[in-house]
């Protein structure tokens, strides 16, 4: 049987945990879709929009050697995904693990035949604390006077 896995996610500010799950998740299948979720998706999901727009993020996921396929997602109905894709490995980072959303997660595929795989989570770099990081560069900015970043560069031209 041939091992069609999925591994979605939001992708923004593409960093090495982003890198481990893709390439953890090629070793155990044989064609890996990356399912990047749509700016709609992610919003309804979290109260968080992404830095880099879903055109740059899909192009960034699709080059990475290890992804066979890159996808916008653009449902939050999970079945509705796999009966688009075909997917029989479902790709997620173990911050999910024994959580309610991850045992929901769990039940929801194994009706549908779809394994679960979790990897490790990569607790030192990860999208919200960049974000966090990017949003104190700016108020430090802010408060100083400098200008804000990204906007030097446009009163330079």
């Amino acid at each position: 049987m041939v091992r069609i896995g999925f591994a979605p996610g939001v992708f923004d500010l593409f960093h090495i945990g982003h890198l481990n799950l893709l390439r953890q998740a090629k070793e155990r299948c044989d064609y890996l879709i990356a399912g990047v979720l749509a700016d709609e998706v992610l919003i309804r999901r979290k109260p968080v929009t992404p830095v880099i727009p879903l055109a740059e993020r899909l192009e960034i996921v699709r080059h990475v050697r290890f992804v066979d396929a890159a996808v916008p997602v653009t449902s939050n109905d999970r079945a509705e995904v796999w009966r688009e894709l075909g997917f029989n490995v479902l790709f997620k980072g173990d911050d999910w693990r024994g959580t309610e959303k991850g045992e929901q997660l769990e039940r929801e595929f194994a009706a549908l035949g779809v394994r679960v795989v979790y990897f490790p989570y990569t607790l030192a770099t990860s999208s919200s604390a960049l974000r966090r990081t990017l949003q104190n560069i700016d108020a430090l900015a802010r408060r100083s006077g400098s200008p804000v970043l990204g906007n030097d560069a446009a009163e330079a031209t």
